[in-house]
């Protein structure tokens, strides 16, 4: 993990791409309560560490770990290129923009659109 920053004054705890994965609604609430904790409002997770099941929207994963953000009100970033997943099936390429078009969750390529978007 990174640790705790402010981007436009908003805290943003951000976790680095080594280590566990998230796989499962117990890793989303893992991240929630540690976000908590350090008062972060947003959680900001490297796309290398999604389980390959959080892409494949028939698992529920991705949709498991969105409500759980969504129900404990802490914002979700996807940071990285999810083109891979995105170009192999258009249902994920729905949740992408979806997602982007809400308050809870983005999928953002890279650090300069999170800020961006924080900024909003």
């Amino acid at each position: 993990m990174t640790g705790l920053e402010k981007i436009h004054d908003v805290p943003v705890l951000m976790y680095d791409a080594e280590g566990g994965r998230i796989a499962c609604v117990q890793d989303a609430l893992d991240l929630i309560g540690d976000a908590g904790y350090q008062g972060a409002r947003w959680v900001v997770v490297p796309v290398e560490r999604f389980d390959e099941a959080f892409f494949r929207l028939r698992t529920k994963v991705a949709g498991d770990v969105v409500q759980k953000f969504v129900q404990y009100g802490m914002g979700l970033v996807v940071l990285g290129d999810v083109s891979a997943w995105t170009e192999a099936g258009e249902a994920l390429r729905d949740f992408v923009r979806e997602c982007n078009r809400g308050r809870h969750t983005w999928f953002v390529p890279d650090f300069d659109e999170l800020r961006q978007r924080l900024a909003a």
